[in-house]
């Protein structure tokens, strides 16, 4: 039933992706039009992540920083963040709106709607312990179980259990609470560490440290 049920669930991903493309197109574009006259450079950031199996993917998230921030350095590591996120993209990030090209990601089979949230590629330490539980073998998600229980609060560990948890139970039905939970979180910004990009700020910082 497991296998039938991920078969069923990329056609959902598929199908809904396509139509979030399709009816969300005009606030793509207003977004895509106010990065550009904000700052110069992409729409798009890029971010090397760990997606099925273990294989490389980019990330897409609307740019919310100018091209002259110091490139490999954590937001809340910056002296002044501040000057280097854009008006826009201080909307972007407190809404999480940044993570919407993810639906492109979606569309391509690179990540599903529900799932654990793909590893920075540096990452080790989550990586090894998803591994552990065999986490690392279905598609990374834009939200998880671990994203509506703690979010950037959690610690590694903690993260690879719930994402372990999920992995084991995988449903319908888990998916939509967990689906519905995110929503309600977004409104509350529920886990959410000020001064971080979501959590890849915070992770990132753990591994080159």
């Amino acid at each position: 039933m497991r296998n039938i049920y991920l078969i069923f669930k990329r056609i959902i991903d598929f199908t809904l992706s396509l139509l979030a493309i399709i009816l969300l197109s005009p606030i793509l574009l207003i977004i895509s039009l106010l990065i550009k006259t904000q700052s110069e450079g992409p729409i798009f950031f890029k971010q090397k992540r760990i997606g099925k199996d273990k294989k490389c993917f980019n990330i897409l998230k609307f740019r919310t920083m100018r091209i002259d921030t110091p490139k490999d350095t954590p937001t809340h590591l910056l002296k002044d963040a501040n000057l280097y996120i854009t008006k826009i993209g201080k909307f972007l990030r407190r809404t999480s709106l940044d993570e919407l090209p993810q639906i492109i990601n979606i569309l391509k089979g690179e990540m599903s709607i529900i799932g654990p949230r793909p590893a920075l590629w540096n990452q080790y330490d989550l990586i090894e312990e998803r591994d552990k539980y065999k986490v690392n073998s279905i598609l990374p998600g834009l939200t998880g179980l671990a994203q509506i229980s703690g979010r950037d609060e959690l610690e590694i560990k903690d993260k690879a259990k719930y994402d372990a948890e999920y992995t084991q139970n995988i449903s319908l039905i888990l998916d939509i609470k967990i689906f519905f939970k995110t929503i309600f979180n977004v409104f509350k910004s529920d886990g959410v560490v000020e001064g971080c990009n979501n959590e890849d700020d915070k992770e990132f910082n753990k591994n080159v440290s």
